[in-house]
């Protein structure tokens, strides 16, 4: 039972609401963590799942996710004596503008070249990119 529930830091954002915030990619592979989850998990956990890519100590993981809950990714609840971390949008919605950033960045926009840079990367073939374009 929950006894006592309050919000760890009171400083949030709605990273939808003025612009995408590109994550750095430390923070992205804890939200990747927190969105497989799909619910309130503890920084134990986290921690854990983390291991097998990077050795961080306690405190270095809790000042990232202290990053996450101010620039809006997370929220954070107090229950007893731990913390529950909770993604704020389901990934989903973060790959979509993330695509979206990177299309307007980096291909200006072009679907074609974006789709020809992947081919010419070996990430996908043409006929991927045909089967792509045919299905949308």
């Amino acid at each position: 039972m929950v006894k006592n529930i309050m919000t760890c830091v009171e400083k949030q954002e709605d990273f939808f609401m003025d612009q995408f915030i590109r994550l750095p990619q430390a923070e992205l592979e804890i939200m990747l963590i927190i969105w497989k989850a799909e619910g309130a998990v503890s920084s134990t956990y986290i921690l854990e799942k983390f291991r097998t890519k990077r050795e961080w100590a306690l405190p270095t993981l809790m000042t990232v996710l202290t990053r996450l809950v101010n620039k809006g990714f997370i929220t954070c609840t107090k229950e007893g004596r731990n913390n529950r971390y909770t993604a704020t949008s389901n990934g989903d919605d973060y790959k979509r503008m993330f695509i979206s950033d990177i299309l307007k960045e980096m291909f200006d926009g072009s679907l074609e070249k974006l789709m020809g840079s992947l081919i010419e990367a070996g990430a996908i073939t043409a006929d991927d990119a045909k089967n792509a374009v045919k299905n949308l």
